[in-house]
């Protein structure tokens, strides 16, 4: 075994330590494939709001400009699929990945470990770690990386687990032996794209950013539009419905990280709980939580607008 397929097998196996599910290796180089599609998306302002995909263009296609001398990218799934549901099938809903702590703390903190292991175990390696939080096109990094492939609904499927993971990477300066990618297994499907309750799936691969449930509940600011009044399906916080409806989710087991279990009594909150939500609750039920980001009073502007007629 040489230098580069060792080391490509002891960062495997300290992630699976760590807890990660699947674990793929890339070449840190140009997206060819993603740039146009980027580009076309950007310029149709299917992003709305979210001004910050605008930002560092040539950085998302490129990790070598992100992390200089960057050689590997090292894609990591972490499964989030839960084993329990609200109790309460009246309540407004929320997304199954914000059940939890925040993702992006839980998983930065093994991804860290990693690096520590890789700098203790191989040598100084320059390296950073990403977690949804900096200009990385994280699904086209574990397409490549062979961990999966786009669905329709443009989220990353593995063909043993389904979609219900957490993306997250690190890029280093370390030569590493790549993984090539797999073969899309959609086929004909197209229960994602008919399930939309916002009809945001607008081809195969391409969401509009700017009618998706998750846009509205979380990154817009500003009141929620009336046309699509009557059409979240119940949804609070996220939705959940072009993955649940998925054939590949059949797949989907229960996590194993204790860190994603619902908090504070989260799943057992009713309806009329929630209409009453106080924001010293919100504050309380939500502080180690991804929903943070919405804020109290995008919370309650959400859930005013999925129960009132």
């Amino acid at each position: 075994m040489d230098q580069s397929n060792r080391n490509s097998f002891l960062i495997k196996s300290e992630a699976k330590r760590l807890g990660f599910d699947y674990v793929g290796i890339s070449k840190a180089d140009f997206l060819e494939e993603e740039a146009p599609r980027l580009e076309s998306w950007l310029n149709k302002n299917m992003h709305g709001q979210m001004s910050y995909m605008q930002n560092h263009f040539d950085k998302r296609l490129d990790p070598r400009i992100l992390v200089p001398g960057a050689k590997s990218v090292v894609s990591l799934l972490l499964n989030y699929y839960p084993s329990q549901k609200q109790v309460d099938d009246t309540a407004p809903k929320i997304s199954k990945y914000a059940y939890g702590n925040d993702y992006h703390d839980v998983i930065k903190d093994k991804l860290n470990q990693i690096l520590q292991f890789i700098k203790d175990t191989i040598g100084d390696v320059d390296g950073r770690v990403f977690v949804d939080s900096a200009p990385v096109l994280d699904k086209a990094w574990a397409k490549k990386s062979g961990l999966g492939w786009i669905g329709k609904n443009s989220n990353l499927i593995n063909k043993q687990s389904g979609s219900f993971f957490f993306i997250a990477e690190l890029i280093s300066d370390l030569e590493l032996e790549a993984d090539g990618p797999i073969k899309d297994y959609c086929g004909t499907c197209t229960k994602c794209i008919d399930a939309c309750p916002t009809e945001a799936i607008v081809a195969p691969q391409i969401v509009d950013g700017s009618r998706c449930i998750s846009y509205f509940t979380i990154e817009l600011k500003d009141a929620i539009p009336l046309d699509v009044k009557g059409k979240f399906d119940n949804w609070m916080f996220g939705c959940d419905v072009c993955q649940d409806v998925c054939p590949w989710n059949r797949f989907s087991k229960p996590h194993h990280e204790p860190q994603f279990n619902p908090a504070n009594g989260l799943l057992e909150i009713t309806k009329k709980e929630w209409l009453e939500l106080t924001e010293e609750t919100f504050k309380k039920v939500f502080k180690d939580s991804a929903v943070k980001r919405t804020k109290y009073n995008g919370l309650t502007r959400n859930i005013k607008f999925v129960t009132t007629s």
